[in-house]
Order: C-alpha cells, then sequence, then structure tokens
C-alpha cells in the first residue's frame, strides 16, 4: 500500500491547496500555464540563492506563460518555523517574491499534503519518493503532468533551459 494507491487525480490541476491567508485554491486556475513548485523554508541555506533566482525567473518568463508556486515546509529541522503569512511576508519582502506562496504543508509522511503525493507519485527522486531536503522543485506542464524533478542542491537558474523548452521559447 504505497503513496500512489491514495491519489486517483490525474493532473495537478485536480487539486485544491491553501493560501497563506488559508484561503483555498483550486489549482485548475493554473490550467495553461507551466509550474515550477517547489517546498520552501525561510531558515535553510539554500534559500538566498533560491528565492533570489526564483524572482529572477518569475520576472523573465511570467508573460510567457511560468507560474511558481511556493509551499512553505517546516519538516526539515525546523527552517520554516513561523506561520504561513511570515512565510509569505519574508518572500514578498526580501526577495520581492511576486509568484504566490501557499500554506504552510507537509512533504512527506503520513500526512504529506495530497498535492505533494501526487507530485512525488508522478516522478520520484535520489530518496524514491521520500522528498530529501527543502527546496526541491518540480517542473510541471501545461496539463499538469510533471515533467522533471529536481534536487534541493539544482539551483532553479540551472533548469532555465527545461522552463525555456516547456514553454517553447528554447
Amino acid at each position: 500500500m504505497g503513496a500512489s494507491q491514495s491519489i486517483s487525480e490525474k493532473s495537478f490541476h485536480e487539486f485544491t491547496v491553501k493560501d497563506a491567508r488559508g484561503k483555498d485554491v483550486n489549482l485548475n486556475a493554473y490550467r495553461g500555464k507551466v509550474l515550477l513548485v517547489i517546498n520552501v523554508a525561510s531558515k535553510c541555506g539554500f534559500a538566498d540563492a533560491n528565492y533570489t533566482q526564483l524572482t529572477q525567473l518569475y520576472s523573465t518568463y511570467k508573460s510567457r506563460g511560468l507560474e511558481i508556486l511556493a509551499f512553505p515546509c517546516n519538516q526539515f529541522l525546523k527552517k520554516e518555523p513561523g506561520t504561513s503569512q511570515e512565510a509569505q511576508d519574508f518572500a514578498c519582502t526580501r526577495y520581492k517574491a511576486e509568484y504566490p506562496i501557499f500554506g504552510k504543508i507537509r512533504v512527506n509522511g503520513s500526512d504529506t499534503a495530497p498535492v505533494f503525493k501526487f507530485l512525488k507519485t508522478q516522478k520520484s527522486g535520489v530518496m524514491g519518493s521520500r522528498i530529501k531536503w527543502n527546496f526541491t522543485k518540480f517542473l510541471v506542464d501545461e496539463e499538469g503532468r510533471v515533467i522533471q524533478r529536481y534536487s534541493p542542491t539544482t539551483k532553479p537558474l540551472a533548469i532555465e533551459n527545461d522552463i525555456k523548452k516547456a514553454l517553447r521559447v528554447a
């Protein structure tokens, strides 16, 4: 009985998540967009490079159909200890993030957020389906299918060519 058995959805767009204020967001709103989905943590050592480069990518490719969806997570050495709103304020104030920062979630274990169960089922990583650390990234196509999964050590600008290819601007 693996995590894949509990996921019947066929597309990322079939999920509803909470925004930083606790309001429901239907991910179908992102249909037709290429998505970069990331579990983030403001106190992680990877935060500065990732947030800086995510803002750069978003500024460059938003008009071409890229959306970045950030999900704060406190599962890895408690690197996102504040509220969802504090995580959003951090990213938007310090890094000028204009992309959505959602409500805090769990990405591993029995209470993994369903949307991350789906992502992990679609593309496994070095540790199988488990998320290794903060800033694991998933590139999702316009139809909600996972194209690729990237490790926490892969910086956002290192996947720019994959994003351009998914956007058909390469």
